[in-house]
């Protein structure tokens, strides 16, 4: 029996909501953009995070990463509750959490040479020498697959799958345990999107990496996932391993994602599955299941209760009123 790998983190009901001025005369907007995150991560591990823009996917990576605090739940890293770290603790936290953005283009310094963004983070968090911060640095150029005279290369000279590689070494040089990838190839060519995808797992074989992976291609969660949070208007929808989600899909969103996502066997014919209405205002979120407006399967209990994602003596994890009453057809 092999045992179970370490956690990492664990997000307990994160939620994140900011107030809007809207003028001296009119009241103060809120707009909940996360609300009840829960989740485990462990090890060697990758959670999918997915939904439409607007979902509160990239709300969550800010959380995670610890550039936003929460205004609600906990979040433990390591076995610390980062909301209660402070100092020298709380700067060894934010180590073990890095995140690599979406665009290769706007996240690197134009005017610092490859090798002076690799070391920025040794720089400002260690005490190494400049002899071996530059071999750390040129170690974790290969690692991605560039070379070490890219070392004195200016970032306007690569591509952009090349720029990506040079963000993720970067994230990678403090060594952290989580990687949080906010749409790490939504932004490259489809040729180039593999070959970053297959360094990530390499990675994560490698160092143990654990994963946190935004996405809204399913195509590409469905080659790198273990596990996947649908996400509907800062809420999650449904939890599920990846076999479970792409193969039985329960929540009436989840299945409208799932519909809509290509499949490779030309013989096999997948009705789509297409959602009326627009993703609803967090300013004014509707009452009740959040999805309702759009859910051709919605009652009156879904209009006035909001349903819960679990609930004692299930092992479904999924906030859908119709799922658990047996109202939905398999």
């Amino acid at each position: 029996m092999t045992a179970a790998a370490p956690v990492v983190i664990e997000a307990r009901e994160l939620s994140r909501t900011y107030q809007l001025g809207r003028g001296p005369f009119r009241k103060t907007a809120e707009v909940k953009a996360l609300v009840g995150a829960s989740f485990v991560l462990e090890r060697g591990h990758t959670l999918a995070v997915v939904g439409e823009s607007g979902c509160g996917k990239s709300t969550l990576a800010r959380v995670v990463t610890m550039i936003e605090t929460p205004t609600a739940g906990s979040l433990v890293v390591d076995g610390m509750d980062v909301t209660a770290a402070h100092g020298e603790s709380a700067r060894v936290l934010r180590l073990a959490v890095q995140i690599v953005f979406q665009d290769p283009y706007g996240s690197l310094n134009p005017r610092q040479r490859v090798g002076q963004i690799l070391e920025e983070p040794l720089v400002i968090n260690t005490d190494q020498n400049a002899e071996t911060r530059r071999a750390a640095a040129i170690e974790m150029l290969t690692r991605v697959g560039l070379r070490p005279e890219h070392y004195d290369r200016y970032p306007h000279m690569f591509s952009g799958g090349q720029r990506q590689r040079i963000a993720i070494a970067r994230a990678l040089m403090t060594r952290p345990k989580v990687l949080v990838l906010d749409e790490p190839v939504s932004a490259l060519d489809v040729s180039i999107q593999a070959q970053v995808l297959n360094i990530l797992t390499e990675l994560q074989s490698e160092f143990g990496l654990a994963y946190l992976f935004i996405s809204h291609d399913l195509s590409v969660v469905r080659h790198m996932a273990d596990e996947v949070l649908v996400m509907y208007l800062g809420r999650p929808v449904e939890h599920a391993t990846r076999d479970d989600i792409f193969a039985e899909p329960l929540h009436p969103y989840s299945r409208a994602l799932l519909s809509a996502t290509p499949v490779a066997d030309p013989t096999a014919r997948k009705e789509r599955i297409r959602l009326k209405g627009e993703l609803p205002s967090p300013l004014a979120p509707p009452p009740g299941c959040a999805f309702h407006p759009r859910c051709p399967f919605a009652n009156e209990r879904c209009r006035r209760e909001v349903p819960a994602l679990r609930i004692e003596g299930s092992p479904l994890a999924v906030a859908c009123h119709g799922v658990r009453e047996g109202r939905i057809p398999s």
